[in-house]
């Protein structure tokens, strides 16, 4: 399978391993792509899994609205269901780092029928993230999100950074080249500026008087998470604080394991696929 369709959009996707073996499904974050997974999916083919990375809303050209509120999570979450009954599968395995995490914890969230484990890299439960940034300098690395907000020059301004962002954040010089060459114009960053676009209009939906508010579904009830989860984050992420991964334990009630990688940064598929591999595996097959 290279490419699926829900509705109107069309997303790529990259399909490894066995088409029946049991399915793990990889979400990047931002602003990566399904490259992000190159390192790790070999890992999990090996172990005899079938794997599928895609394009995310925004990323695959065939799947970006233009509009700021076509990425809340809800409809993210709804992209990755599409992407399990295209592959034919029931159930799937669901692992996601930075932005891909937040879709995970939704998954877990939302759609437990459907996700046999959870896998969350560098990302915290959102509800323990904004705690964090009460009680913690969470605010502070989180403040870019602020200036993403604004059309135009937040392309401009995340353009000019690259490669050199990647770098000084711990990639190699190889994998940054290869986003600074998929994000080498304005306009191939508006769709997963989106995300935190949305986001913010999403909170101020939130914070309307009370009512009934259409479309509200899942994101408006949430419970523990009963999913089997596992939480890896590296000591040393710039952009996501120990506070907040601390605090997401609170949020599950399932079988749970955080699992901190000592020394690593942000960007953990990249930079430690064996230790990302490992700790997936090791959530998939609990549940075997």
């Amino acid at each position: 399978m290279q490419t699926y369709r829900r509705g109107q959009l069309t997303f790529d996707v990259t399909d490894s391993g066995p088409s029946d073996a049991p399915l793990i499904v990889l979400l990047h974050g931002f602003p990566q792509d399904r490259q992000a997974w190159q390192k790790v999916t070999p890992l999990l083919v090996d172990a005899g899994y079938r794997v599928i990375a895609p394009d995310q809303r925004g990323y695959s050209p065939g799947a970006t609205p233009k509009k700021r509120t076509a990425y809340p999570l809800s409809q993210l979450a709804q992209d990755v269901i599409s992407l399990i009954d295209a592959a034919g599968a029931d159930t799937a395995h669901v692992v996601g780092h930075d932005w891909g995490g937040a879709v995970i914890w939704q998954l877990a969230q939302a759609h437990a029928d459907r996700i046999a484990s959870a896998t969350t890299l560098s990302t915290p439960h959102p509800e323990a993230l904004l705690w964090a940034m009460r009680h913690s300098d969470q605010w502070r690395k989180s403040s870019y999100m602020a200036l993403f907000q604004v059309p135009w020059i937040a392309e401009r301004g995340v353009l000019r950074q690259l490669p050199e962002m990647y770098v000084k954040t711990g990639m190699s010089p190889e994998d940054a080249q290869k986003y600074a060459d998929r994000f080498s114009t304005p306009q191939s960053l508006t769709g997963p500026l989106g995300w935190y676009r949305s986001m913010a209009a999403g909170q101020l939906r939130a914070a309307l008087p009370r009512r009934k508010r259409a479309g509200a579904g899942h994101e408006a009830k949430r419970g523990k998470i009963t999913v089997p989860m596992s939480y890896v984050w590296g000591t040393r992420d710039f952009a996501l604080g120990r506070e907040a991964a601390e605090k997401s334990a609170e949020f599950v009630s399932g079988p749970y394991e955080f699992i901190e990688v000592e020394g690593a940064g942000h960007w953990l598929p990249e930079v430690n696929a064996p230790e990302v591999a490992e700790a997936v595996l090791r959530r998939v097959q609990s549940t075997e």
